[in-house]
Order: structure tokens, then sequence, then C-alpha cells
């Protein structure tokens, strides 16, 4: 299984648009191209959450869970085309209600009344997860003596699931050879370790 796959899959109509009408589409940051409001916005507690109101009905629901009926029936954003020319006076709306609510008050909100959205996740958070820890989407290496989590290997394959046998050597393990190699001497490399400019293995 290649990688690269899984992901060219999620490009969605990347190449259909290309490929039908010649649009090369660019990066667009935390949006999704021609499709509003879909976006990532900052909560109270500093913690961000993706929404994506990207159909009409499901546009109405939003507005109005957050306090905009009028604006969920709004002839100008009754459509998707219709809310892409309007995109950034949405966002300022959306953006501005979530900057009054934590991450989990909009989610319950949100969820509530059936919009879609989600936590972006910290690394802490990852760690904490009980899905993720049950998935198993850790592993545990030992890095000069001392216990570090990385990523485990994906995908998962039930006969061969793979794993990491050797997490690297040690930091500046290759400093004497590298520097030796560009003409330097014992003595040089000494004196570069000694005033902290290269980092000493042992």
């Amino acid at each position: 299984v290649a990688l690269y796959e899984s992901m060219f899959n999620l490009l969605e109509a990347v190449i259909p648009e290309y490929d039908g009408a010649g649009v090369v589409r660019q990066p667009s940051g935390t949006t999704v191209t021609g499709i509003v409001p879909t976006n990532t916005y900052k909560c109270a507690d500093d913690k961000f959450i993706v929404i994506g109101g990207n159909g009409d009905s499901i546009f109405m629901r939003l507005m109005k869970a957050v306090g905009r009926a009028d604006m969920a029936e709004d002839a100008k954003y009754a459509t998707n085309a219709s809310r892409v020319v309007h995109e950034a006076e949405l966002d300022q709306v959306l953006s501005g209600w979530c900057e009054t609510q934590s991450l989990q008050e909009a989610m319950s909100i949100l969820e509530a009344n059936r919009v879609p959205c989600g936590p972006v996740y910290s690394a802490e958070e990852m760690i904490k997860d009980e899905h993720f820890n049950y998935r198993g989407l850790f592993e545990q290496v030992e890095i000069n003596g001392e216990a570090l989590k990385i990523p485990a290997i994906m995908p998962k394959l039930a006969g061969t699931p793979g794993g990491t046998e050797w997490p690297g050597p040690k930091v500046a393990s290759h400093t004497d050879e590298i520097l030796a190699g560009l003409g330097m001497d014992s003595s040089a490399i000494a004196a570069l370790k000694s005033s902290g400019v290269v980092a000493d293995s042992a």
C-alpha cells in the first residue's frame, strides 16, 4: 500500500477541476476551495475547531445555532455559489461567535444542531486520547536510555503489522567522522566541542 495513494484520494475535485476545466487549484489555507463556510476557528480557550457548513440545509442549521437566523434565511446566502462570494463576511461572523465559546461549548452547540465540526488536536491531546491509544497509534522507543513515544507504523497490516526496530543513532554520534571528512584534525574537533559549537556524543 502506497501511503501517498491514501492522501491522493482526499484531494477530491482537484483532478476533475484540472482535467475538465483546466483549473489548477492553489493553496487555500484552512478553507476548502469553493465550499463555504468551511474553516478552522479559534475558540475562547485558545483551542481550535473545524466547522463544515458546506450544504444549504447544514448552513441554515449552523447560522441558527450561532444566533444568526437572519443570515440563515437571507437569500444572499441561499446557495453555495452565493456563499462563496460572501466567504469573508461569513467567516467573520463564525469567527466572532467561536471567540465567545470554549471549544467544548462550541462543539456541544453545533453537534446538537447536527453541524459537522471537530477539534484540532494538539500533540498532548493525541497522546491522551483513548481511541488513539486503543488503535495503537504510538510506539515507545529508547533514546539515550530514556523512553520516547513516536508514531507507530502505518498502515497496519494483519500479517506483518510492522514496528520500529531501531530509532536511529545517538545525537552527534557521527560528528567526528563528518568533521574529519571536512579536513579537520582531532585538536580542531576537540576545540569545537569544548566551545559548544558542536555536540559531543559521549
